[in-house]
């Protein structure tokens, strides 16, 4: 297939997500291979049901997906422009098949899709471009031809998604030295945004922890890789990645799938791998798990010791809980220059940015208590504090939008995403719309939480007692028919099953309904005790 910029014009244009950019830069520098571009429905079912594609080992599907709406535009053997988020235009398809999404979905994770997915060859017109950590970012052929010049002849590919400490050094170490390999550190770095402060500090980490090793034996390069919620799979496609990166052997972090994903422990996770150990082309390094006892002067193999030998140990879930209690970090588990970056997202919840969520029917006290927390949090916080009360949004934010569930919904989404911005940059916010919809309230919590904290306060005053508050007759509007789509009575409000608070405020004055609200606060931590 041979096309040009001039050309591509005319084509029907996709604006890629970032997870699409990823998968588009693995296909096209070598690192999918044989894989040359995206899947048909059968090639999914394959690959999802027996690891297989065109009868090479392939261990995930990889599918373009795309809106019904656009997918209607299109016909089998039409060219279809890839752009990036930017609107560069990177790739161009030859669509091959369009198929529903819903056939696929089970075997493509937890990766939420669009309507349809289009399978076809990509030819590449523009590489991706990464702004951040260029010296680190090699394609797979870059890597081959480095590897060829030092003289690497085995190479020991090591696959992690989080940062590395003290044991994990000293476990790639030894497997590497066992079978008298260098080491390649591989990061899975996926789709991240260039405000993702979290994405910066793991790779800083990891640029510490490479001057641990001994100097002329060890690599580090960053992979494009996006996590699936695949388990096991998703290991196999890192070991996929790393083969046609020209590494020798691999080697599967611990905390690489969490139990979560795969429901296995790290020895039942190396066993699913070693099952398609043949198939991949490329061996695995089984991992001889160590342990810090302080009677024989550090990290030894668990498998060395007795009943009676005095082990210390921190998982990842309670270190980050350190590291968020503000808490010293002991001396054996990691390195300085790694906690003290680590220190800077993994803030004490009292530093942190936060977003206080009221949700409720109209004329609940919603807006009232928000207004009372705001004078409070004033008082007592140095931080800085934002209202976004409905109202106010609805007048200078989202002016042009209606009371539909459409508009109501990018109008509350609007508001989450000022939230997160609030929140991610240390502030709070404190947010007072109806909000009715619980998919709508998932979607700015999900937003949110990434960031920072997301307390969601479900104002529970009832119907009756709106309608008696009411005092711009909305409600005597709504039941006449003069209003449409009005939230209580003619369009519902979804009640929020887990909220971190539920207030009634029939009988309760504004400064009670805020001060359980300040206590809830305290009791999570996210303001210090008064």
């Amino acid at each position: 297939m041979i096309v040009t910029i001039e050309a591509s014009l005319d084509y029907p244009s996709w604006d890629l997500t970032s997870r699409q950019v990823c998968d588009v830069e693995l296909l096209l520098n070598g690192a999918f291979h044989p894989l040359t571009g995206f899947m048909s429905q059968a090639e999914v079912m394959s690959a999802g049901e027996k690891n297989e594609w065109r009868e090479h080992f392939w261990p995930v599907p990889v599918v373009l997906d795309v809106t019904a709406d656009f997918a209607a535009q299109l016909e089998v053997g039409q060219h279809v422009a890839l752009r990036d988020q930017e609107g560069v235009l990177v790739a161009i398809l030859r669509l091959s098949e369009c198929y529903d999404a819903v056939l696929v979905e089970a075997c493509c994770g937890s990766i939420d899709l669009s309507e349809c997915c289009l399978a076809g060859d990509i030819v590449g017109l523009e590489a991706p471009v990464h702004h951040d950590f260029q010296r680190i970012r090699l394609t797979p052929d870059e890597l081959k031809n480095q590897f060829a010049k030092l003289g690497w002849r085995n190479v020991l590919g090591f696959a992690t998604r989080e940062p590395l400490h003290q044991r994990q050094v000293h476990e790639t170490y030894n497997a590497a030295r066992a079978i008298e390999a260098n080491l390649l550190l591989s990061p899975a770095v996926g789709a991240v945004s260039a405000e993702d402060t979290e994405h910066y500090a793991n790779v800083h980490c990891y640029e510490h922890v490479l001057s641990r090793f001994p100097g002329h034996t060890t690599d580090l390069c960053l992979l494009p890789l996006v996590n699936r919620n695949l388990g096991v799979s998703d290991a196999l496609l890192h070991a996929v990645v790393l083969r046609n990166c020209g590494c020798s052997h691999y080697m599967i972090d611990e905390d690489y799938c969490s139990s979560g994903e795969t429901g296995l422990d790290y020895a039942g996770l190396q066993e699913a791998l070693s099952a398609c150990d043949g198939k991949v082309g490329i061996k695995l390094t089984r991992n001889e798990q160590l342990v810090q006892c302080s009677q024989r002067g550090g990290f030894v193999p668990r498998s060395s010791l007795d009943g009676s030998a005095e082990t210390q140990e921190l998982s990842h879930t309670q270190f980050e809980a350190r590291l968020r209690e503000g808490l010293d970090v002991p001396a054996w588990y990691s390195y300085p220059d790694v906690v003290e970056t680590l220190r800077k997202i993994y803030r004490p919840r009292s530093e942190a940015g936060f977003t206080i969520f009221f949700t409720g029917l109209s004329g609940s006290g919603k807006s009232t208590i928000a207004n009372a927390i705001l004078v409070r949090m004033m008082e007592m916080s140095d931080r800085p504090i934002t209202l976004l009360d409905g109202d106010v949004v609805r007048q200078n934010l989202s002016s042009e939008l209606g009371f539909s569930k459409e508009h109501r919904d990018i109008n509350i989404r609007r508001i989450g995403y000022v939230a997160s911005e609030i929140t991610k940059h240390g502030g709070i916010a404190i947010c007072a719309p109806i909000a009715p919809y619980a998919l709508t309230r998932r979607v700015v919590r999900g937003m949110i939480e990434k960031v920072g904290g997301f307390i969601e306060v479900h104002v529970a005053t009832g119907l009756a007692e709106c309608e008696r508050r009411d005092r711009k007759g909305l409600y005597a509007k709504a039941r006449a028919g003069v209003i449409k789509e009005f939230t209580g009575i003619s369009d519902p409000y979804e009640q929020p099953e887990n909220p971190e608070l539920t207030i009634d405020t029939e009988g309760m004055p504004p400064e009670q309904a805020a001060q359980k609200v300040i206590l809830t606060l305290e009791k999570l931590g996210y303001i210090k005790n008064s």
